[in-house]
């Protein structure tokens, strides 16, 4: 299938599409700032520019779209018809390099978190999932409510990890 656009016409599309301050983003953001939890967005010297970066907590939030990073099972990824060969490509480079940025935060001391678009889209999901996320950054989490393991390498706030490129499924919380 061929695009309907012209050159012009994508790229001006394309250069629309924000890479910060998103909603998704200002949601997360203010529903921290409104529980007294103050943060830096962007921070360009660690891995991956982290959406917010709690320094108090050693804590990393990233508000991942569900689509740029490829979230499985999910009702707002879907491969794009026309061109999909690039797409499955670009998408797979965004999660190897997720994977790496979480890797290398992790190695220097930092917790990361990484919440999907998804799970704040619909205001019936987001109270839950937005009180998920503040436990877990400040450690006010129980036992009973969350279970861990030690061997986890990356916080979720919502919904269990799956581990790239692997069938097993971990539970961060």
């Amino acid at each position: 299938m061929t695009d309907v656009m012209t050159p012009e016409q994508r790229s001006r599309c394309m250069a629309a599409i924000k890479g910060k301050d998103t909603k998704p983003e200002m949601i997360v953001r203010k529903y921290l700032f409104s529980r007294g939890l103050r943060y830096r967005v962007n921070n360009r010297k660690l891995p991956g520019s982290p959406d917010i970066v709690l320094k108090k907590y050693k804590t990393v939030v990233f508000i991942d779209g569900c689509f740029w990073h490829g979230h499985e099972n999910c009702r707002y990824f879907r491969l794009p018809k026309s061109n999909e060969r690039f797409w499955r490509h670009t998408i797979a480079m965004n999660i190897s390099r997720d994977y790496a940025n979480n890797v290398d935060l992790r190695l220097a001391g930092w917790k990361v978190i990484r919440i999907w678009e998804c799970e704040i889209k619909t205001k019936a999901n987001r109270e839950e999932n937005l009180n998920r996320l503040y436990a877990c950054i400040t450690g006010t989490r129980t036992p009973e409510q969350y279970q861990t393991t030690e061997s986890d390498d990356v916080s979720v706030a919502a919904e269990p990890y799956t581990a790239y490129g692997e069938g097993e499924t971990v539970n961060n919380l």
